[in-house]
């Protein structure tokens, strides 16, 4: 992890934690609750919050905050709560480099510094893949977005979204992208999915489909998108037939296919998991490298803030335990998912009582109903469940009253559709 760079200037800290979203500031908050003493959150946005503060709707701090809250009431209240509690917030900073195994560059307006910490908790969250990331052919004109840059536009200058959107995806984020289009004043003309059906919960496909009439064009891919300056319209494609249907509009929206925001992670020579392109954790969410922890939407794209928030006081306690004794474990086991499941958080056993939130999360490629889910290790069955809906892009929650079964030093368990 050692880097080559030069600091202006020293710092040390207890924790330092890499982004001030709901993951990070939650970590933050409950670590200072843990007594530890100097806890450092770096945001490299402009101000801290992460993603909710973009987010005008309903709907947030439910499960962590045991209140509902709007994106940008939910994110004021973590930052404020952070700021009360001694958190020490550096936004418009960005950390560049490892200068070695828990110490970081991180440049801002003032320069360089180097931060030396005792532990490191990565919450570098996820985003979405754009346009090119999905290979969609066509022109090239304005009006195309991914949400996060949709909600940015919003809050910024509303005008300047548009007024008729196609939406590509159908998951929970799409969703959400329909309710900021109409906080603008733009309509939703289609909403497209290569699945057979939307994949968020009925109340808020009632209130998007139903109420706004909102169409859902399921089992069907974007082509091409098409217009000289300004988007005119999009081609959608049957997936089974081949039928090809065109719709109208001056804006498309990219939402969801997530990816971990990876790099820094990479670049400090962890372990990383395919599935997720995320660091590998075990169930204290302590990656392959002494003293880095990582949490929130960087290991599970995407969440609901709070899930990522109750991920951060997860690593909280773990990094308290850490700071405490310096205990690390020597190896973890590797947790494997088989196809249509595509994969699991955390990825790795290392004898741990139980994971974030009490249960495993897992995704899966495509519609299955009903279906049983096992977890074997070799010959062995160690647990199953049986399930109604298996939905892409809807999280999976699996329980893991299994683990005391678990051989530490025997073949990955496998997660698999029985």
């Amino acid at each position: 992890m050692q880097g080559n760079g030069t600091a202006a200037s020293t710092a040390h800290v207890d924790v330092l934690i890499v982004g001030a979203g709901p993951a990070g500031l939650a970590a933050a908050l409950a670590l200072r609750a843990l007594g530890v003493a100097r806890v450092l959150v770096v945001e490299r946005e402009e101000q801290a919050g992460g993603i909710p503060r973009h987010s005008a709707h309903i709907g947030f701090g439910l499960r962590d905050l045991h209140r509902l809250l709007s994106g940008p009431r939910y994110a004021a209240r973590y930052v404020r709560l952070a700021r009360e509690a001694g958190v020490e917030l550096r936004t418009e900073s960005t950390v560049t480099e490892w200068l070695g195994p828990t110490a970081l560059a991180v440049t801002s307006a003032g320069g360089v510094d180097a931060i030396q910490a005792r532990a490191v908790l990565l919450a570098t969250g996820c985003r979405e893949r754009p346009r090119a990331a999905r290979l969609v052919p066509g022109t090239r004109p304005h009006g195309v977005l991914t949400t996060g840059a949709l909600q940015q536009l919003a809050a910024a200058e509303p005008r300047a979204v548009g007024r008729r959107a196609a939406v590509v995806g159908a998951e929970h984020v799409s969703f959400s992208a329909a309710l900021t289009l109409a906080h603008c004043g733009a309509s939703t003309v289609a909403m497209i999915t290569e699945h057979p059906r939307h994949q968020t919960y009925a109340p808020l496909a009632w209130l998007v489909a139903l109420r706004q009439r909102v169409p859902i064009v399921t089992s069907s891919r974007v082509t091409e998108i098409f217009g000289a300056r300004r988007v005119e319209g999009v081609e959608a494609t049957d997936v089974h037939s081949g039928a090809v249907t065109r719709h109208a509009c001056d804006t498309v929206v990219f939402t969801g296919d997530w990816i971990a925001d990876h790099e820094l992670a990479r670049r400090g020579g962890l372990e990383m998991d395919p599935a997720t392109r995320a660091p590998r954790v075990d169930l204290a969410l302590r990656t392959t490298a002494r003293g880095v922890f990582a949490a929130g939407n960087l290991l599970h794209g995407a969440e609901t803030a709070d899930v990522a928030a109750l991920s951060g006081r997860h690593a909280a306690g773990a990094i308290r335990r850490f700071l405490d004794d310096g205990s690390w474990p020597a190896h973890s086991l590797a947790l494997h998912c088989a196809a249509p499941l595509c994969w699991v958080s955390p990825s790795a056993l290392d004898g741990g009582a139980a994971p974030p939130h009490g249960h495993f999360i897992l995704r899966v490629g495509a519609c299955r109903a009903p279906a049983d889910m096992v977890v074997t290790q070799g010959t062995q069955e160690l647990w199953r469940q049986r399930y109604r809906h298996l939905i892409p892009n809807r999280s999976i929650s699996a329980a893991g009253d299994w683990l005391a079964r678990v051989d530490l030093d025997g073949p990955p368990p496998v997660f698999r559709l029985a």
